[in-house]
């Protein structure tokens, strides 16, 4: 195996020089494929869940809320919003408005995306962004920063290595100032993402931590997956206690297409990037070991979840819920945490995914979530409004608070804003219920009458 891993690294990167370049946010996948129905052989059956019908476009309620608009502190956001005088943004609206969040207390928590690719252009570094990510979310992801890539430090492993020393060094510079925020304004941090093919450099793989050492033997690969998930647990506990209440554990290690066909869950062994080092090092168990490892380190109340995309999909479904089975079993896991690239799923099928996955008596998270609009048009951003509200209306009957089967403890948007803040005007995004101004789509309004109409049940 590991001769064919080393083949496949090589023409990983070949693609690479030849301008296959990752992606440094994740792209999101093509939700649009047609949904196959055919469960492969290998599969034992997975329990049955009926589905309810759930229109495209979420009805409205005929009748007045049972229950009051949440209250706004107006004194306190004020204040907030004279600190932005000087701003070139007018976040009047943003601010001077119940939360979002408050719509949908006692149901779930609310989150948002962190956005930023380097120390220098992450959220935390726009005041304005935070602002309004504290008003409306009690729930924050870092789209990248947390990721392995950005933890592992490669010099300082390799002096770890020269000094006789087997434990990688990691670099929390980046986690610093942003778990001190969510210290300060009680806004939680999903903890995303601790083990994944993508977004881990290669030579955390290979001895004495050089991108040309020869690679190690599971034996070694295990102690440092433990102290590195040690590591990182350890410090983000002790010194932001609280801050992280959930982590993805794996993220992305089911592939239904090319997975490992002797594997019970269908392993991934690559991706578009280049083959899966976690399964030619260690095995197709990586997902369990590193799921032991988190669970001996987390702090009591810290919840632990798998997360993938394409869950709607029947077969990938399907795999996923064999993987959680067994995870759930053994009493490593809490969590599935559904990736919401969904601007052309059904909400069929997410119902469908949903209603099975709470057969495993999880917690559910929504991860994620980012519908897309052509363009900025009325008529898209009238289309995008009405497909946001009509899933938060299926989120609010599907979940135990509003009498529904599944416990969803939180639905993430992957981003605040299109045309991000700290991108120089390079970033197209136009998936987000902000615009680039900071002034709220319509499918923030959308989904604040979805959750007034009928979250009546809320806190």
């Amino acid at each position: 195996m590991r001769k064919v891993f080393e083949c496949l690294v090589g023409v990983s990167m070949i693609c690479l020089l030849a301008g296959c370049a990752s992606v440094a946010e994740k792209k999101p996948e093509d939700t649009t494929a047609t949904i196959t129905e055919e469960v492969t052989p290998e599969l034992t059956a997975v329990p049955e869940a009926t589905v309810t019908p759930v229109p495209t476009k979420a009805p409205e309620a005929t009748k007045a809320p049972e229950t009051a608009a949440p209250a706004v502190d107006e004194a306190h956001w004020q204040g907030v919003l004279d600190e932005f005088a000087e701003s070139s943004y007018d976040l009047t609206v943003a601010l001077m408005q119940p939360a979002l969040k408050d719509w949908c207390n006692g149901y779930f928590k609310l989150g948002v995306g962190l956005t930023g690719y380097s120390k220098e252009n992450m959220a935390i570094h726009s005041a304005e962004y935070m602002a309004v990510a504290e008003k409306h979310f009690n729930s924050c992801t870092l789209t990248n920063l947390m990721k392995p890539a950005y933890i592992l430090n490669q010099a300082g492993s390799m002096k770890n290595a020269a000094e006789g020393k087997k434990e990688p060094a990691l670099d929390f510079s980046g986690l610093d100032e942003v778990l001190q925020w969510c210290v300060d304004t009680g806004v939680q941090m999903r903890g995303h993402t601790l083990v994944w093919h993508t977004q881990t450099p290669e030579w955390f793989f290979r001895e004495g931590y050089k991108s040309d050492g020869e690679y190690v033997d599971r034996e070694t690969m295990l102690f440092r997956l433990d102290s590195y998930i040690g590591q990182l647990l350890t410090y983000c506990q002790e010194n932001y206690p609280g801050a992280v209440y959930c982590w993805d554990v794996v993220n992305e290690a089911v592939d239904p297409d090319k997975g490992d066909p002797n594997s019970f869950y269908r392993c991934r062994m690559e991706s578009d990037e280049g083959p899966n080092p976690w399964y030619y090092v260690v095995g197709d168990d990586y997902v369990e070991q590193a799921f032991r490892i988190a669970r001996k380190y987390a702090a009591e109340g810290v919840a632990l979840f798998y997360n993938d995309f394409n869950t709607f999909q029947t077969v990938k479904r399907d795999n996923i819920y064999k993987l959680c089975e067994y995870l759930a079993a053994e009493g490593l896991i809490d969590g599935i945490g559904m990736q919401g690239y969904w601007t052309g799923a059904s909400n069929s099928a997410i119902e469908l995914t949903i209603k099975t996955f709470a057969k495993l008596g999880l917690e559910l998270q929504i991860t994620e979530l980012t519908i897309d609009a052509e363009d900025l048009s009325e008529a898209e951003l009238k289309k995008q409004a009405e497909r946001y509200g009509s899933l938060f209306y299926m989120f609010g009957y599907l979940d135990t608070q509003g009498g529904g089967p599944a416990n969803i403890t939180s639905v993430t948007l992957f981003g605040l804003m299109d045309g991000y803040v700290l991108y120089g005007g390079s970033d197209k995004t136009t998936s987000r219920i902000f615009d680039k101004e900071f002034q709220p789509k319509p499918a923030f309004d959308r989904i604040v009458r979805i959750m007034n109409n009928t979250y009546k049940n809320r806190e």
